[in-house]
């Protein structure tokens, strides 16, 4: 089975994995930093917003299963993309809200979809970015599966339960 590779800023990174391992299709989650110059950086780094860094998740999912347009869904669903360098009370841009786009069909998709949100629910005042993907450096063990390793218990700014009513699994 071959696997496409999403990812995406959509703020802290602990709630966002545990939403994106609900969905069907998805068959890998990982979280960690992209986006800035500093080479494995750590998670303190990343926190000083010196790295040029964001909290992110990489997705491996399966085409026959679910689609990188779903995904996308499920994204706008999981942030507030007026907010550009921070969700909930969580500011910085470590932060910051962004689509990394893996190849050119997914920068056209994801450029319709953001062009499509704006239009529809946002007025033009989406914060959101859309840059190329670039390095993905994987969080310290502790933050992998943050969520799920304490039962659900931990700060997010994402409902997990509530983005998933909102969106078919």
């Amino acid at each position: 089975m071959k696997l496409e590779t999403a990812t995406f800023g959509a703020g802290c990174f602990w709630g966002v994995e545990e939403l994106f391992r609900q969905i069907n299709g998805v068959k890998e989650t990982k979280v960690g930093y992209t986006g800035g110059t500093t080479k494995n950086p750590t998670y303190e780094e990343v926190c000083t917003g010196k790295t040029g860094h964001v909290e992110a998740i990489e997705i491996k999912f399966d085409l026959k299963e679910t689609s990188y347009e779903k995904l996308l869904d499920v994204f706008w669903q999981a942030h507030n993309p007026l907010q550009a360098d921070g969700q909930g009370h969580d500011v910085g841009t470590q932060y910051h809200a962004i689509i990394f786009y893996h190849n050119d069909k997914q920068k056209k998709t994801a450029e319709k979809s953001k062009e499509k949100m704006n239009k529809e629910k946002f007025s033009g005042r989406i914060a959101t970015s859309i840059e190329p993907a670039k390095e993905f450096y994987p969080a310290e063990d502790y933050h992998q599966r943050y969520l799920e390793k304490r039962g659900g218990i931990g700060y997010c700014h994402i409902n997990v339960k509530e983005v998933l009513s909102k969106v078919q699994k």
